[in-house]
């Protein structure tokens, strides 16, 4: 799942930057911020040296990914929408945040550090991707993607809490962000805004 989830979000970050123009070396560090800069933010948090500095293997995931947006954005207008990527993206939005979650978890901070820090991990690549794009992190205002890491960090936390092994735990947290996340691009789920429910006037 983290070997998905590193391909393709590098994948998803590489094509928005193939999509504004940028220039091979800018492909390279959206795609790789992208797939790195949430679990390296997670790392800082519970004060350790970030993975993604220790392991040429994860590394090498992250470029497989921006080499793979390059070759199919020759094929593809669009490859970060494609459905194949969209699965993976889910897949590895799992991944990430059952990560955090169990990192957190050793790291001994409360409930609110778990799920925090499993949806940053979860999706802190993908807002920071969105900042070097220059414009504002997608997971703030359309989608519902940042909360399926929120409930899958809730799901850990709660079967943890109830006394179960740290495995189901993980199960439990991989398994609801990727149903949430499925659900939510079967049935255009978006969080609803102030606009919404009126409580502005026009």
């Amino acid at each position: 799942m983290n070997t998905i989830g590193l391909v393709a979000f590098a994948l998803v970050g590489s094509s928005k930057a193939i999509r504004e123009e940028f220039d091979v070396f800018g492909i390279i560090i959206v795609g790789l911020a992208m797939a790195f800069a949430g679990g390296a933010t997670r790392d800082l948090l519970v004060t350790r040296v970030p993975l993604a500095l220790q392991s040429p293997v994860e590394i090498s995931l992250g470029l497989f990914g921006v080499v793979l947006a390059i070759v199919l954005s020759v094929f593809l207008s669009s490859p970060d929408t494609h459905p194949i990527t969209l699965v993976a993206d889910a897949i590895g939005l799992a991944a990430f945040a059952t990560t955090g979650a169990i990192v957190a978890t050793e790291a001994g901070v409360s409930a609110f550090g778990v799920i925090a820090i499993a949806t940053i991990n979860a999706v802190g690549g993908g807002a920071f991707a969105d900042i070097l794009l220059d414009r504002s992190p997608f997971i703030l205002f359309e989608d519902f993607y940042a909360s399926c890491a929120v409930l899958g960090g809730s799901g850990y936390w709660i079967v943890g809490t109830v006394g179960m092994t740290e495995s189901t735990a993980a199960v439990m947290c991989a398994v609801v962000t990727v149903v949430a996340r499925f659900a939510a691009v079967t049935y255009n789920w978006d969080l609803p805004t102030v606009q919404n429910i009126g409580l502005l006037s026009k």
